[in-house]
């Protein structure tokens, strides 16, 4: 059975890497391969390790088909392309708990009909809506969305779309695991508000039931620590909602390696259950004092082993079930029907069953790194107490067992901490040195205090509840003081590039060999699988080499440029949200998991949020050596900056055998007043001095309109922020020799405001890359001047299209989209 199921759970796992979906038929052949080689391996009475292969084999086929027709069913909701970005008006449910926040309020809509242009229309079932506050009574009515409302809203809505990047969170496919098919916003211009009405109060059902239940302990918990720092993760370890855990906490909590438990976590629900039913066993035995005689009906440890089971479901109800809370709960359900029908047994089958039940609910689950640190922590223990040996602890006294107890702690964090270094290093390519020590406190603090008192402050009525929510919010300021010290240390968490295979398997090697039980030959030799670990240092350009990364940001910019020895960012993207920007959510992550802790620099081209609105996320968590920017002294990002400077026309420097050279603005252009900051864009100009020259190419004149022949070029790349055509012309007639390059990044995106055609005829670019957001709001790149592109028989790339863009300026300039190098079949639904 073990065989099968991870044969099952692999071939999930090997479908959800596919580009493209089988075919149903396909699908069939499969399934009934599957059971043919089981039907064989019965008929044969097959044991042994053959029978374990052909089991594994088979499990893997079901997997896949399984997931595969589960994926086909979900993707079968699709939002019509013609309704995208159209008016419509949708009655439905609200299902999910709302999440609100300063601009207004988001949550999951189930839509039960839907209308256009007076007709009705067929819509996915499930969409992700935001709600902005706005003029006209909006704020009212944001304010009042609950879970299980009826509402009429006037809506637009979109495909699923989210950004692309390398070592990035995949919002696409996270849309497609809850069912959503569809985004959009909620109309609050003057014409559509008063379409935005509520129709019911509530609409029974189960879930939104305990979404109700779920928004109700939220608000009494915020109601009673209103204006309190860590109130968020008082909600999170109740209701498991973490959205309201400040960026800033998670930082801490992540460099400390206790995340997992600001949340409902496996440990919280096991803690639960188990005194749930420990308090059902003594009252059933003791038939609750009554003369019922309630175990010669029950057994107590089957009445204990319900009620845990119980418990954890209506725990886990309330986590939002989250792939932690579902392992436990499985775990759980597992043992208890083990224990009623007399067979328990081993731990392994537990586990391996739990995964099963996790894996064919969610075959989206294996994507992410709750799944395999939540099982790979139960393996990992598993493994290191095979034939450890427990002295008898009724022969001990007390103080021998406490010591006993504490030893066996202390071994489980050990064999949890260096079991998972390879598993951390490879999701998230650190790990933390202080989290034995603030995990030794940390759990025991929060599991058996915290959570029962915010649990318990939660239930219980006012004003009890008030100051029991207010002393379990004590303890997490007093440990939140602790842990920001720990990992403020210096040496608080070791980072290194995301390893490849053949490093993760020698370093899973290396800690199995380290974790053997005792009397195993030369445990430490463990050590040696982990140095190509240990060792593994991020990757560089070749010498004179250029590697240009234009991030998929969406509606912004930022591009990473790397020599040899040197890097350097040309901008930062856009702020999202107060606590989410281009610099947390892109850049940040996929700087870690190169291992790149230093910038050598950064140009930040001007002050449009854009352009900057992560420079200051980039500031906070990335050593940067000096900064050039067209911001005005008083910008908050200038006096955050090191070494900041004024980028100026003029300015040189050559890093590894390329030359960069400042094009734009001219030092005169800060005295005046009449320039936005777009006409201020640092315009930056990179040459490999040993790049290729490309041959020229037929090109459509400026003036005659016929194809005229250009010369070679150096490759080269111009990065021309957002000038428009003003500042165009100025180094069309000021520098024409200097602007030839190979590359363009669009100026101001593609806008119709920049592109002009005797700047592109200047600049003769074989390439431009248009960083663009997915149907963005301002409708760039126009389509007149994208086509102008097109005519002059320049290459285009999007990176709403695309993802994000890699250039490899050598002996040849090559070109990589993220897109098609990491196709998925959830792409472009």
């Amino acid at each position: 059975m073990r065989s099968t199921i991870i044969g099952f759970i692999a071939g999930i796992a090997l479908l959800q890497i596919q580009p493209r979906l089988p075919a149903l038929a396909w699908l069939i052949l499969l399934a009934a391969g599957a059971l043919a080689v089981f039907g064989v391996v019965r008929w044969r009475r097959l044991y042994g390790g053959l029978a374990c292969l052909l089991l594994a084999t088979a499990g893997t086929i079901l997997g896949f088909a399984w997931a595969a027709v589960l994926a086909q069913s979900y993707l079968a909701h699709e939002l019509p392309a013609a309704l995208e970005g159209e008016d419509l008006v949708v009655v439905g449910v609200v299902e999910s708990l709302p999440y609100r926040f300063e601009q207004g309020v988001r949550f999951n809509f189930h839509i039960e009909e839907a209308r256009h242009a007076g007709g009705s229309v067929a819509l996915p079932p499930h969409v992700a809506l935001g709600w902005y506050a706005g003029m006209h009574g909006e704020q009212v009515a944001v304010e009042a969305v609950q879970p299980g409302e009826r509402w009429q809203l006037a809506v637009r809505l979109q495909r699923p779309h989210g950004s692309a990047n390398p070592d990035g969170f995949d919002y696409e496919v996270w849309l497609l695991e809850q069912s959503l098919r569809a985004t959009g916003q909620v109309r609050t211009d003057a014409n559509s508000a008063e379409l935005n009405r509520r129709r019911d109060l509530f609409v029974p059902g189960f879930g939104n039931l305990v979404e109700r239940a779920r928004g109700h302990l939220r608000d009494k918990i915020l109601a009673a620590l209103p204006g309190q720092p860590y109130a968020g993760v008082i909600v999170a370890l109740v209701i498991g909602d973490q959205r309201a855990v400040a960026q800033s906490d998670w930082t801490i909590f992540n460099r400390t390696g206790i995340g997992h438990l600001v949340s409902i976590s496996g440990l919280h629900i096991t803690m639960i259950a188990g005194l749930f039913a420990g308090l059902i066993h003594f009252l059933w035995r003791r038939s609750f004092f009554t003369d019922w005689q309630l175990p010669l009906w029950l057994p107590a440890q089957k009445a204990a082993a319900l009620a845990a089971a119980v418990t954890a479901l209506l725990y886990v109800l309330l986590a939002g079930f989250g792939v932690p809370a579902q392992r436990t709960l499985y775990m759980l359900w597992v043992v208890a029907a083990a224990l009623w029908f007399g067979r328990l047994g081993s731990v392994s089958h537990v586990l391996c069953l739990a995964a099963l039940a996790v894996v064919v609910l969610d075959p989206w689950a294996v994507l992410w790194p709750g799944f395999w640190l939540s099982f790979g922590a139960v393996a990992v223990i598993l493994f290191a107490s095979t034939g450890r040996v427990v002295g008898n602890a009724s022969t001990l006294t007390r103080a021998q067992r406490w010591a006993a107890q504490l030893r066996e702690a202390a071994h489980g964090q050990y064999v949890v901490t260096v079991g998972l270094v390879p598993l951390t290093v490879l999701l998230f390519g650190q790990v933390s040195l202080v989290s034995p020590l603030a995990n030794a406190i940390a759990i025991p603090l929060v599991s058996l205090v915290v959570t029962p008192m915010a649990l318990a402050g939660s239930l219980l009525p006012a004003p009890v509840s008030a100051w029991v929510l207010a002393g379990a919010h004590a303890l997490v300021a007093w440990l939140a003081v602790f842990l920001t010290w720990l990992s403020g240390l210096s040496w608080a968490v070791w980072s290194a590039p995301l390893p490849v295979a053949w490093m993760f398997v020698c370093a899973l090697v290396g800690a199995s060999w380290l974790l053997t039980p005792r009397g195993w030959p030369a445990r430490w030799l463990g050590l040696i699988g982990w140095l190509p670990l240990l060792c593994n240092a991020p990757t560089h350009p070749l010498p004179g080499a250029l590697t240009v990364t234009a991030f998929d940001v969406g509606q912004g910019m930022a591009l990473l440029i790397e020599t040899e020895h040197h890097r350097l960012l040309y901008d930062t993207g856009p702020a999202y949200s107060p606590e989410s920007d281009g610099g947390n959510r892109v850049l940040v992550p996929y700087l870690k998991a190169r291992g790149i802790e230093r910038i050598d620099g950064i140009v930040i081209t001007h002050n449009d949020n854009d352009h900057s609105g992560g420079a200051l996320s980039v500031f906070r968590q990335i050593r940067t050596d000096w900064v050039l920017s067209s911001l005005a002294p008083d910008s908050p990002i200038v006096h955050a900056a090191p070494g900041h400077r004024r980028c100026e026309a003029g300015q040189r420097w050559a890093w590894d055998g390329v030359d960069f050279e400042m094009l734009h603005p001219g030092a005169a252009s800060y005295d005046s007043k009449k320039w936005k900051p777009n006409a201020r864009s640092c315009t930056l100009k990179i040459t490999p001095r040993q790049g290729v020259s490309l041959p020229s190419v037929n090109r459509v004149s400026a003036t005659s309109k016929e194809p005229a022949a250009l010369p070679s070029v150096p490759s080269s790349i111009l990065l021309a922020g957002d000038i428009e055509a003003l500042q165009e012309d100025e180094l069309v007639g000021s520098i024409p020799g200097k602007l030839a390059a190979t590359v363009l990044l669009a100026p101001h995106h593609g806008s119709g405001t920049s592109s002009t055609l005797p700047f592109l005829m200047a600049v003769q670019p074989r390439v431009a890359i248009f960083q663009v957001g997915y149907r963005n709001r301002y409708h760039h790149p126009k389509p007149q001047v994208f086509e102008r592109y097109r005519e002059l028989g320049i290459q285009r790339l999007r990176n709403d299209d695309s993802g994000a863009i890699t250039l490899q300026f050598g002996t040849s300039l090559s070109i990589r989209t993220y897109r098609s190098e990491h196709a998925r079949y959830w792409y472009g639904h």
